[in-house]
């Protein structure tokens, strides 16, 4: 399937909906996924992030949105864990996902390489594949660009060890990324109010994921409870 980077006008000033629950998760179900995907699109949304072949082929028979697809597993030694090997590029590849999300962070992967090490090949095996790289700090972003990914995410600011305790959303780095870099940037993570979305929009961005606060009412519950302890 060739991807067209027109893609990126369906989610153009819209929102992108998370619709992810790990096995540990009381969600978990592709079933309550495709739902909730369904239910993501009632309500406006422009797009759907989904995690795994499974969600991801039931999320379709719901919704005819974009989807930006990641798989997420975990192998030893090795702290990448968002779409992050050949094999699982391979397989949200063979499903015909608009875009592919991955790790784009400078730390090892599973093969013991580094992404600016990795990306060149996948780029020029998958030259019609849209990417996406989901990033935590400004140099791994210029880094990505560089390497000449599609679309720059700030999914993994506050999520690696040496951006722990970032205060999210971070708009400071938005506000970089927007300024310095001609393709589309993606605002995600921690984004947990309508006045936040509002505020990562009047900085510029091309578009923003929300998933926890509008998907996981496991996480949404505890904060209120926080709120009354």
């Amino acid at each position: 399937m060739i991807k067209s980077k027109a893609v990126f006008e369906e989610i153009k000033g819209g929102l992108v909906v998370s619709c992810q629950a790990l096995p540990e998760e009381p969600l978990h179900s592709s079933f309550i996924m495709g739902r909730m995907a369904y239910s993501a699109m009632e309500g406006g949304a422009k797009g759907i992030r989904a995690n795994g072949v499974e969600d991801i082929k039931e999320i379709k028979k719901q919704v005819g949105l974009p989807i930006i697809g990641i798989i997420k597993e975990i192998y030893p030694n090795s702290d990448v864990f968002i779409t992050p090997t050949a094999k699982e590029i391979d397989l949200l590849y063979e499903e015909g996902v608009e875009i592919i999300a991955l790790d784009a962070t400078k730390r090892i992967r599973p093969d013991g390489k580094t992404i600016s090490e990795v990306f060149p090949g996948i780029r020029k095996k998958y030259g019609n594949q849209l990417f996406m790289a989901d990033c935590s700090t400004y140099e791994e972003a210029k880094e990505a660009y560089e390497l000449g990914f599609d679309c720059l995410g700030t999914t993994l600011n506050g999520y690696t060890d040496y951006t722990a305790g970032t205060s999210l959303p971070n708009l400071n780095l938005i506000e970089k990324l927007v300024k310095d870099f001609p393709v589309p940037i993606i605002a995600e993570g921690g984004i947990w109010t309508p006045e936040e979305l509002k505020q990562v929009y009047e900085l510029g961005v091309y578009s923003a994921v929300v998933g926890t606060a509008i998907t996981r009412p496991m996480d949404i519950t505890k904060r209120f409870i926080a709120a009354i302890q």
